[in-house]
C-alpha cells in the first residue's frame, strides 16, 4: 500500500532541494554501459567522408577504424555496429556481394576483432538493402519481396559475418521465420555462442531517410517497405513479432525507431523481461543536431532523449551521439 499523505505534510519538492539529493532518488540514470556506436565503412584507404545528411557522422575506410574504434574502446563503450556503403557496381538485383566472404563488413570486423580483441563487441547487419540495386532488404520478385528465398540468403550472410568474428548477429530485414533458421545455422556451425539480436519491432518509418543516404540506398529503393516492416499504427502487432523471436531464439530484441516508439520499448520490457535495444536512428540524430545548431534547442536535449530510453526499459540504445555522451559521462 502507498501511503501518498498530503499538502503540507507531504512536499515532494523537498527531494528535489540540491543536486546531491535529486541525484540520491534518481529512478534511471545513464552510464557508458548503455551505448552502442554505429559506425559506416566504405572501400579505398585513407577515407573520412562526411554523410551531408547526419552532420558530424563519417564514413571509414577500414584503415581510418582506428580513429572511430579507439576511441570507442577508450571511453569504453561496449559495442560497435558496422554499417556498409556498398560500390554501386557491386550491387546487384539479388545482393550477391552480402555472401563474399571477403566483403567490406567482413573485412572491417576482421580488422577490429583482430586488433582490439574483446576490448569491445562487434554487431553486424543482417540484411540485403547496402547490396541490392534495388535499396530493399530482400529479393524483389515481380514488385514483390520473397520471404523463403530471401532467408536462406540471409543465413549464409549471418555465417559469412560470424567467421569474420563478428559477435552479434542483428538481422534487421523483417522477414518471418528467419531468426530460428539463423539460430541454427549458427549452431550447426559451431558458432553457439555467437549472440543473435533481432530488429523484432521495426517499423516502416520515415525517420531511416539520412541513414540509407549514408549506405547508399536512398535514391535506388523502388516503393516502399511497408509489407515487410511494421505498420506505424500498431502496437499489439509488436508484441506477437517479439514473442515468436524469443521462441525462435533471439537473445536480445530491437525497437526501432526509439523516440516515436517509447510505448513499444515498455509494452515489450514489462511483457518479456528480454535485454530491449532502442535505436535512436539517422532521423532522430538529423532533427537534434540541425535543432541545436539553429538554436532552437541545447545540446542537453541529447541526454534527455537517451535517458527518455532508460526510462522506458531499454537496457540500451544505438546511438549516433555515444561517443560524445561517452565522453561527457566520463
Amino acid at each position: 500500500m502507498i501511503i501518498t499523505g498530503k499538502y503540507p505534510n507531504l512536499r515532494l519538492r523537498r527531494n528535489r532541494k540540491s543536486n546531491w539529493s535529486r541525484r540520491l532518488v534518481s529512478e534511471n540514470t545513464l552510464s557508458v554501459n548503455d551505448l552502442i556506436l554505429p559506425v559506416f565503412v566504405i572501400e579505398g584507404k585513407n577515407k573520412k567522408i562526411p554523410i551531408k545528411s547526419m552532420p558530424g557522422i563519417f564514413r571509414y575506410s577500414i584503415d581510418k577504424l582506428n580513429q572511430v574504434v579507439g576511441n570507442a574502446v577508450s571511453l569504453k563503450i561496449p559495442m560497435v555496429a558496422i554499417f556498409p556503403y556498398i560500390n554501386k557496381n557491386l550491387k546487384n538485383e539479388r545482393g550477391a556481394e552480402a555472401l563474399n566472404k571477403n566483403n567490406l563488413v567482413c573485412r572491417a570486423t576482421n580488422f577490429i576483432k583482430k586488433k582490439y580483441k574483446d576490448k569491445i563487441g562487434v554487431m553486424c547487419d543482417v540484411a540485403l538493402d547496402p547490396y541490392t540495386s534495388h535499396g530493399h532488404d530482400g529479393l524483389l520478385k515481380s514488385g514483390k519481396i520473397i520471404n523463403d528465398e530471401t532467408i536462406k540468403i540471409l543465413i549464409s550472410q549471418s555465417l559469412i559475418q560470424a567467421e569474420a568474428g563478428c559477435d552479434v548477429i542483428a538481422p534487421s530485414d523483417m522477414m518471418d521465420g528467419r531468426i530460428g533458421l539463423i539460430r541454427k545455422a549458427l549452431d550447426k556451425n559451431n558458432f553457439q555462442d555467437v549472440q543473435l539480436l533481432s530488429y523484432a519491432v521495426k517499423y516502416a518509418s520515415s525517420f531511416y531517410g539520412p541513414f540509407r543516404d549514408a549506405i547508399g540506398s536512398k535514391n535506388l529503393l523502388k516503393g516502399n517497405k511497408k509489407t515487410y516492416q511494421m505498420d506505424y499504427s500498431n502496437s499489439d502487432e509488436a508484441i506477437r513479432e517479439v514473442a515468436l523471436d524469443i521462441k525462435e531464439g533471439a537473445d536480445m530484441v530491437m525497437v526501432k525507431p526509439g523516440l516515436p516508439y517509447l510505448d513499444i520499448i515498455k509494452n515489450v520490457k514489462n511483457k518479456f523481461k528480454i535485454p530491449v535495444l532502442a535505436y535512436q536512428v539517422s532521423g532522430e540524430y538529423s532533427l537534434i543536431v540541425n535543432s541545436i545548431k539553429q538554436g532552437i534547442v541545447s545540446n542537453k536535449i541529447i541526454l534527455e532523449t537517451l535517458i527518455s530510453f532508460k526510462r522506458a526499459g531499454a537496457n540500451a540504445i544505438i546511438t549516433y551521439f555515444a561517443d560524445k555522451i561517452a565522453r561527457d559521462l566520463k
